[in-house]
């Protein structure tokens, strides 16, 4: 399997979102006729869209915002939100520093220690407004940070790093049993990031209810260039999917698959579930909302490393409100608004009633899905070739 590269060397061929495209069969279905809502650790999204855990995409009114309208939003215990009780004070000094200081700005402004009150304090704020309260944080805190959310009244509780594994090893410090930690923690745990079959076997039999998949996809993450590591979203997303289904028949427990990144469009989105995702997580899409605390910018989890930043601050800009870009109406040309409703409709040609039906659907190799025939588009920037 794999093609050579060089004497003695294979490497398999993996695809990204911009290389297929879905096939339409002989069922078609009226779009308000399908259903779009997925589960994660037993809470029903109507929505099956989470916002990452980036702060400059969720806060506490963001997560709050999100949860009324049927999605799920990360909030990230190792940013700004723990570490500061004005955190708009410290967002303003990211979101208005020059281009050229803006990591060793951010640096400086995530050297402030997490404080535990705070912790539980935006937990409690996020669950007095009575939505989910979803939080993440690293596995080397989350034997610390994982009892005092729980305590809280955390709902579900994500590990989430660059690349996570069960077989971790190191001379500095204990590393965490995944397995116990999950059994433990008496909530749902969530676990990535992680781009192999054999890995996601691995992490599902911790006992995790859910695993996310893409290692450096994310608009404002520069980890595949500084790291050289990562596999194209539709591969990644396909191997451990497959993972997932083959651990359902072996114990008959359903882990669910959330595509992390790399997705800018409804068309992405859809392409993620046709190749297995169960949900997807996005960034760059909510960091325009308006309710978004970044107020148009963007900037990477590991970027407010001391010594080995993987990110970088881009301004997207804001584009509408979270509703639109949920829900719609869309205001705009470019596939980035109405969401949930591009899935729907994509569902719908595709003959897909549920999630499920749409993990199946027909897709082909198709290098040339993003330019065939957008000649005029390409010339003057609109529509999908802005």
């Amino acid at each position: 399997m794999g093609m050579w590269v060089g004497i003695g060397r294979k490497a398999r061929r993996s695809y990204g979102f911009d290389e297929v495209a879905l096939v339409p069969g002989e069922l078609t279905i009226n779009p308000n006729d399908v259903d779009t809502s997925c589960e994660i650790g037993g809470i029903k999204l109507q929505a099956p869209i989470m916002a990452s855990s980036m702060d400059g995409v969720v806060d506490v009114d963001f997560a709050i915002a999100m949860g009324k309208l049927g999605g799920m939003a990360v909030l990230h215990l190792e940013g700004i939100a723990t570490r500061y009780e004005d955190p708009a004070a410290a967002i303003d000094k990211i979101v208005n520093c020059d281009t050229n200081e803006s990591t060793e700005i951010i640096q400086k402004v995530y050297s402030a220690p997490v404080k535990k009150e705070l912790i539980q304090k935006r937990i409690k704020e996020i669950k007095k407004a009575k939505v989910p309260a979803v939080v993440s944080c690293n596995p080397q805190v989350a034997g610390k940070f994982g009892p005092i959310s729980r305590d809280a009244g955390c709902d579900i509780f994500i590990i989430q790093s660059t690349v996570i594994s069960v077989r971790h090893e190191s001379t500095e410090y204990k590393p965490l049993d995944l397995k116990k930690f999950c059994k433990e923690m008496e909530m749902p745990v969530l676990l990535g990031n992680c781009v192999d079959y054999n890995a996601a076997l691995s992490l599902m039999d911790t006992g995790c209810q859910g695993l996310f998949v893409g290692i450096g996809p994310g608009t404002a993450c520069t980890s595949r260039g500084v790291l050289g590591i990562g596999v194209p979203q539709i591969t990644a997303t396909c191997d451990c999917a497959a993972a997932r289904d083959f651990y359902y028949k072996r114990t008959g427990r359903y882990v669910p698959i959330i595509t992390d990144g790399g997705m800018a469009t409804g068309g992405d989105i859809c392409k993620a579930f046709a190749i297995g995702a169960d949900a997807v997580m996005l960034g760059n899409a909510f960091a325009r909302a308006e309710e978004a605390p970044g107020r148009g910018y963007h900037w990477g989890m590991a970027l407010p490393h001391p010594s080995l930043p993987r990110g970088t601050r881009i301004q997207v800009g804001t584009s509408g409100t979270l509703e639109e870009i949920l829900y719609g109406p869309a205001r705009l040309d470019d596939g980035t608004q109405n969401l949930v409703g591009a899935l729907a409709t994509s569902m719908g040609n595709l003959g897909a009633r549920d999630i499920r039906e749409m993990q199946q659907v027909n897709m082909v190799i198709a290098p040339s899905i993003q330019t065939e025939g957008k000649v005029y588009q390409t010339a003057q920037r609109v529509g999908m070739r802005k």
